[in-house]
């Protein structure tokens, strides 16, 4: 049976105290006693979601129990592997958005309020991103804002059939966070700016071809996968990328198979995929809405629709995403929480918070009335965005404080465990005389047989390459 989500035994809560760099988070008196759900089984710890009625909104009750138990759990020597899922339809579709914009309409000190979950929120998403037992999330259903910092940092990232994933903030007036500001930017090309600036919802096998997700396999296959994982033994020595490749083998044991492309097609792939770079690739927002309008021929259908997207966002969101998209990248996975905190602190001061999620969530639906109103009223240059930025003055709040003192990183340290990158594509293909033949079994055997790999690398082949008369692969910019 489920384990009832406060921490019992006194003793646990006393060790945690014992640390001098994890803060400790307690529940408070009016937290919700059964919105998460934990299991222990063998060496498998789980943490389920459990607010299905609300598709697992995310909110602090939740985080703080949260919390708690991944920092007991990672300090066990019993505890393996651990595995965040949701029940329901959703794994978690966000965070509770309707309550933080009921803060707002107080004033500052809702406001406050507000951007101290904030806080809590990404500390949370920061210890995830920084843990050190091997994490595994089950995208499993709606997987959305604050459902997404509780995923993508994990090394292992299942997706299903069921499995829409989206960062929709620039539709309520917000901004793309829970580490947005490092993962969209390190996606290939301009695919993140284009997910962060439209919030374009990715489905199925698709979150898997993006490399959002790391593995794809059938939901049904899920619930064995837990018992599978339970019955892990990892030896003392084995460093972490050896349990992580134990773990990447055993989940590839329950693959299934991928729906067939004529049914399924890569969605970010071929002559769209090309359209997206050359697009939001621009470095101001009306740059890339003029390339948008000079699209022709297969990819015109697609920029117009994009076009009718991106004017029914938030203006000030989406000038604040593609700033962010930017300069993320030069970001460590600490500044990155500290810096969203800032920027969350000063969307929380504005308008247009409330005002997207009062029209997208209440009822009757309607069309939010931003400030400004469109993208064309934004003055030139770029400046509606800078105040988001500004780590002092008016407005700012002291630096987040993370809940953990760890080293910082760039890149994600367990990427290796997800499909090839585009650059490792390129890479290999730039150092070598292989034909294309070649160059997919060679992906597709460092990655053993895995499901979709093939696909993966035939894509970027596709688009990114050409062969002389005798075969030989050569990579090239552009193929226009």
């Amino acid at each position: 049976m489920p384990l009832k989500a406060k921490i019992l035994d006194p003793r646990l809560a006393s060790r945690a105290q014992m640390s001098t760099k994890t803060e400790v988070i307690k529940e408070l008196p009016g937290d919700e006693p059964e919105d998460v759900l934990f299991n222990n089984l063998y060496g498998l710890r789980t943490v389920e979601l459990n607010r299905p009625a609300k598709y697992n909104a995310l909110n602090g009750s939740m985080i703080r129990k949260i919390i708690p138990r991944l920092v007991e759990w990672e300090r066990s020597d019993m505890a393996n592997v651990v595995v965040m899922k949701g029940a329901g339809k959703a794994f978690c579709a966000g965070g509770d958005v309707a309550a933080l914009a009921e803060l707002n309409k107080q004033g500052a000190e809702g406001q406050q309020k507000s951007t101290d979950y904030f806080a809590l929120e990404y500390k949370l998403d920061h210890y995830i991103a920084t843990y050190k037992k091997p994490y595994i999330s089950f995208m499993d259903g709606f997987t959305m804002g604050g459902g997404v910092g509780l995923s993508i940092h994990a090394p292992f990232r299942v997706a299903t059939e069921n499995t829409v994933f989206a960062m929709p903030e620039t539709t309520i007036g917000f901004f793309p966070d829970v580490g947005a500001s490092f993962f969209l930017p390190r996606m290939p090309g301009s695919v993140g700016t284009y997910l962060a600036l439209t919030s374009e919802k990715l489905t199925g096998a698709n979150v898997f071809y993006s490399g959002v997700a790391t593995h794809y396999l059938h939901s049904t296959s899920l619930p064995i996968l837990e018992s599978r994982l339970a019955e892990l033994r990892f030896r003392d020595y084995d460093s972490m990328e050896m349990r992580l490749k134990i773990i990447e083998m055993t989940i590839e044991e329950y693959a299934t198979g991928l729906p067939p492309l004529d049914r399924e097609p890569i969605m970010l792939g071929g002559e769209i995929r090309k359209a997206i770079d050359r697009c939001f690739s621009q470095r101001t927002v009306p740059n890339i809405m003029t390339a948008l309008q000079q699209e022709q021929g297969v990819t015109k259908q697609w920029a117009e629709k994009t076009l009718e997207t991106l004017h029914q966002r938030s203006p000030t969101a989406v000038h604040v995403a593609l700033r962010q998209m930017q300069v993320g990248r030069d970001w460590s996975i600490a500044e990155t929480f500290a810096r969203e905190h800032q920027i969350a602190a000063r969307f929380m001061q504005h308008p247009d918070f409330v005002e997207g999620v009062t029209a997208q969530l209440g009822k009757p639906r309607r069309t939010p009335a931003w400030q400004p109103a469109s993208l064309e009223e934004v003055p030139e240059g770029g400046a509606i965005s800078e105040p988001f930025f500004l780590t002092s003055g008016p407005g700012s709040p002291k630096k987040l404080q993370l809940m953990v003192e760890r080293d910082s990183y760039y890149e994600y340290p367990h990427a290796y465990v997800g499909s090839p990158s585009e650059t490792e594509i390129e890479l290999f293909v730039k150092n070598s005389t292989a034909n294309r033949k070649q160059i997919v079994d060679e992906f597709v055997q460092r990655k053993r047989g895995r499901q979709g790999i093939k696909a993966i690398v035939e894509e970027v082949l596709d688009r990114k390459t050409t062969r002389d008369e005798d075969g030989v692969v050569s990579w090239v910019a552009s193929r226009e």
